[in-house]
């Protein structure tokens, strides 16, 4: 059995006051995964979750940093984020937002003030890639490839 770690050790030097949560293999893009999880750094959790809800609601937009080539503009999204190009990744959302709440009952269940619980680290990774083919005219094929994403948070109580 393979063991999977934290790409940080935030959570071994201060185990009394962190909690953490994973989600391996989500069948998300990384490339959305990158700009929420940035979106997401260092927010209080209770701020986060309520992001990501307006996020799957599609009435606040994801501003796009690095992976922005060829969006559309959000109106107000440039005087907020200083940004102008922004998308509602749904899906992405979602993922996360199962993740926060799993992190905020691992917080609760080693009794962690949940209000004053802020994210000093999250992170997605490449997963692995399901490769399938669709069989096409006069014995062609196109690819299918499915990518995966691994994504953790560790939060910590702020004083």
């Amino acid at each position: 059995m393979p063991t999977w770690h934290y790409s940080s050790n935030l959570a071994e030097e201060r185990p009394e006051r962190t909690a953490k949560a994973m989600i391996w293999d989500a069948p998300i893009s990384p490339k959305e995964a990158a700009e929420v999880a940035r979106e997401l750094r260092g927010k209080m959790l209770n701020d986060a979750i309520k992001f990501l809800e307006r996020v799957i609601r599609m009435e606040e937009a994801v501003p796009l940093r690095w992976y922005n080539g060829k969006v559309a503009h959000k109106r107000g999204l440039a005087a907020k984020a200083g940004v102008p190009s922004g998308r509602y990744p749904v899906k992405v959302a979602k993922y996360y937002l199962k993740l926060l709440k799993s992190v905020k009952n691992n917080a609760e269940n080693k009794g962690l003030d949940e209000e004053r619980l802020k994210i000093v680290h999250i992170a997605s990774h490449k997963g692995r890639t399901l490769k399938r083919w669709m069989p096409r005219a006069f014995g062609r094929a196109t690819p299918e490839f499915e990518r995966r994403t691994h994504l953790e948070v560790i939060v910590e109580e702020v004083k």
